[in-house]
Parts: structure tokens; C-alpha cells; sequence
């Protein structure tokens, strides 16, 4: 069998339709496959590989921890250092009394530990997410969706999840002195780049004031330079009670944590003890990288490029198949002005040598998330081919 049948046959699929890009090497902006074909990403495998890939300094972070030790104990236990120099730096740069950093492995996980350290926190249950946003894929997570075609196969879900409609200042009223939390994303990524408008997120932090009510931010793909700011919430002047992270944390490697103040995250730790524990969280390899990443984003002044060049896109994304380009720094979706324009664009632009993606909630627009390394010559690059599917799909359909 060949190394497609054997994909199908042995690696749990997520659809009947993955890509099957054979991957054989990457390097920067670009993935290589097992032609020699180079595809140019504007992915970041979903904003994770925001240093492109397998940056020199990520490399070498990497190397020099595997000299050193990988796994000793699970997370919590052993003073390792990668962990200690991380968590120091990030709360430094942070400086919002988000002081306390809870190393896990995914996104999924930050979300997890952060809904039971709400709960646990303020003694309720209710927990408010917002409509057509996506936090992840295990049972808590997977219940703060809204799309019940979806979350009805895998019923009964957790209680006490309410929804309210990201940008909507009425819905806050839902907001109550039951509310545990609020958890959403400063900028909703998965219903297609929708950043806040008339400073929501200002006025639903003063709800969660008035009800003592914990916000939640997950910055899980703003998170990192993203949006032209190191957190989406400094961008949008709002410091949330817990913070999540995860996806471009590592540089590549698997890392996610969610950070609160102090006198929060101590509730998970008594009455009982080992209130959230796990094995792998703050593996030592990818904390060693989570650093690299950080320092590397800083000391290149990659954040400070992000608003030209998202601005470089825009100015270059005109074609008249596209309704709109809504973005926030490098998290972008082109919304085009036909739903059957967009799977040959997408599909076409693939086969040209850009890689980009559908979203989760949006049928009409396409995801734009390269590596924050892109350089005004690779954007250029990068429209040239998306003009040109974009011409393909309104070929199809021209009369």
C-alpha cells in the first residue's frame, strides 16, 4: 500500500475530505511536498507557525533542551527551569496582575482548566460563550458551541452554558450574578474575522464588573503578534480575569496555558488538592521553545511590521468576486460575493502554490493567517495567486 492508502487506512480522520498534502519538508514561509513542489503558507497551520517554520532560534531552543533533560514528572512537581524563565518572562511583558501561569498542551486544555477554574473560583455555573465561535473539540470545550446540528451527536453536554451573539451590547443583559464567566475571543476568528466594534469588549468587561463575573479572553489565535499587538487585548484596551493561549505559543511545538492573577489560580490548587492536573502540560522541550518564540517576535520587531502589512494585503485584495476584507493585524477573511466562488478559490489557489482555508462558520470567505515573517515581496506573491484563483472561480460562472 502506498503511503495515501495507508493514511486512510491507519490515521484517524477528522472528514471524508482531508487534503493530503504529502508533506516531505518546510522551511519559512513555505511546505515542500514530495514532488519538490513548494506551496507558500498563508495558514500558519491555523496561526501556529507564526516564526514560519522550523526557525533557527525555535531549532536551537529545541537542541539545547533535548542535552539537557525532556519529561521528569508530571506538570507541577519538579522546578524546571524552561517552565520558571517562561512564565517570568510572559507575566513581565503581560504586567497586568495577570500573574500566574498554568502550563497545558493544547488550546483545548487552557479552555478546560479555565472553566473549571471559574466555576471553582466563584462558587456558580453558568458559563456564557457567544455564538458561532469555536473554542476546541474535547466535552467542556466542544459544549460552548452554538450550532446545535453539530453538538447534538455527542449529547447530553455539560449545563449551564448560555449563549450570547459576539458585538450585540443588549445580549449583556444576559450577564447575571449566576454567571461564573464569560469566555470569548477578542476577535471572533472562526464565524470570520469579526473584531469588536463601539469598545464591546470595554463595556462587557464593566458587566462582568457589576456581576462579579469572571472574563475569559481566549487569545488561543490572537495571541502573539497576531493582531499587531503582542495580546489582542492590549490592542482593544481590556485586561480579561483569565487569559488563554496556545496555537503560535510554541513556535511549533505543542504548548498552551491558561494565565490568571494569583489570588485566582490558587483556588484550583486547594479544597481539593490537584484540582486540575497534567502529565505533559509545560513539557520542558516546549517551553524551551515557547521562549525562543517570544524573545525572537520581540527582539525582531515582527509585532511593530504586522499593521503595514496587513494593510499591504488590503490594498492588493480588490477584485470584483470580493465583498469584503475584514481583518485585525494578520488574522484576516475575504469574504467574496458568491458562496460558489469559494471552494474553487480556494482549490486553485492550492494548486498555484498558496495554501489557504475555509473557516469553521462562514461559507462565503477565506482565511488569510500567514506567518508574521512574510515580507511585502511574498505578500505581493501571495495576492498575485489569490487574484488569479479568484479569476479561475469567477470564470466558472461568468456568462
Amino acid at each position: 500500500m502506498n503511503k495515501r492508502n495507508l493514511f486512510l487506512k491507519h490515521v484517524a480522520q477528522t472528514s471524508a475530505l482531508p487534503l493530503m498534502l504529502d508533506v516531505d519538508k518546510a522551511e519559512g514561509m513555505f511546505i515542500y511536498d514530495q514532488s519538490g513542489k513548494k506551496y507558500l503558507d498563508l495558514n500558519s497551520g491555523i496561526s501556529v507557525s507564526s516564526l514560519g517554520h522550523r526557525h533557527p532560534a525555535v531549532i536551537d531552543a529545541v537542541k539545547n533542551q533535548c542535552d539537557r533533560f525532556l519529561h521528569t514528572m508530571v506538570y507541577g512537581e519538579h522546578l524546571q527551569s524552561p517552565q520558571v524563565i517562561y512564565a517570568k518572562t510572559l507575566v513581565a511583558d503581560l504586567n497586568n496582575g495577570l500573574d500566574n501561569v498554568y502550563f497545558v498542551m493544547t488550546g483545548s486544555e487552557a479552555v478546560e482548566g479555565a472553566l473549571k477554574l471559574a466555576r471553582k473560583h466563584t462558587e456558580r455555573y453558568e458559563i456564557i460563550s457567544c455564538a458561532d465561535a469555536y473554542h476546541g473539540s474535547t466535552m467542556a470545550a466542544e459544549a460552548l458551541r452554538s450550532d446545535t446540528q453539530f453538538t447534538q451527536a455527542f449529547l447530553p453536554s455539560i449545563p449551564g452554558i448560555r449563549h450570547i451573539t459576539f458585538n450585540n451590547e443588549l445580549d449583556l443583559e444576559k450577564i447575571t450574578c449566576r454567571t461564573a464567566a464569560v469566555i470569548l475571543e477578542p476577535v471572533q476568528a472562526e464565524s470570520g474575522v469579526h473584531p469588536p466594534k463601539n469598545n464591546y469588549l470595554k463595556k462587557l468587561r464593566q458587566k462582568c464588573n457589576e456581576t462579579k463575573t469572571l472574563l475569559i479572553l481566549d487569545e488561543i489565535q490572537t495571541g502573539f503578534g497576531r493582531t499587531g499587538h503582542l495580546f489582542a487585548h492590549k490592542k482593544y484596551g481590556v485586561v480579561p480575569d483569565i487569559l488563554l493561549i496556545s496555537k503560535s505559543m510554541g513556535g511549533g511545538m505543542p504548548i498552551g496555558a491558561f494565565v490568571a492573577p494569583s489570588h485566582i489560580m490558587k483556588s484550583i490548587s486547594t479544597d481539593p488538592m490537584l484540582g486540575h492536573i497534567t502529565t505533559f502540560g509545560g513539557h520542558p522541550v516546549s517551553c524551551a521553545a515557547a521562549l525562543a518564540m517570544l524573545q525572537t517576535i520581540k527582539k525582531d520587531d515582527l509585532i511593530e511590521k504586522v499593521l503595514e502589512k496587513e494593510k499591504l494585503f488590503k490594498s492588493l485584495l480588490v477584485h470584483p468576486i470580493i465583498k469584503e476584507v475584514r481583518s485585525s493585524g494578520l488574522m484576516m477573511a475575504v469574504e467574496l460575493t458568491k458562496r460558489k466562488y469559494l471552494k474553487h478559490v480556494v482549490s486553485k489557489s492550492i494548486e498555484i502554490g498558496a495554501l489557504i482555508d475555509y473557516f469553521l462558520f462562514n461559507n462565503r470567505s477565506f482565511r488569510l493567517a500567514p506567518p508574521l515573517i512574510i515580507s511585502n515581496e511574498q505578500i505581493k506573491m501571495a495576492c498575485k495567486i489569490l487574484l488569479q484563483a479568484m479569476d479561475y472561480a469567477f470564470s466558472k460562472y461568468k456568462k
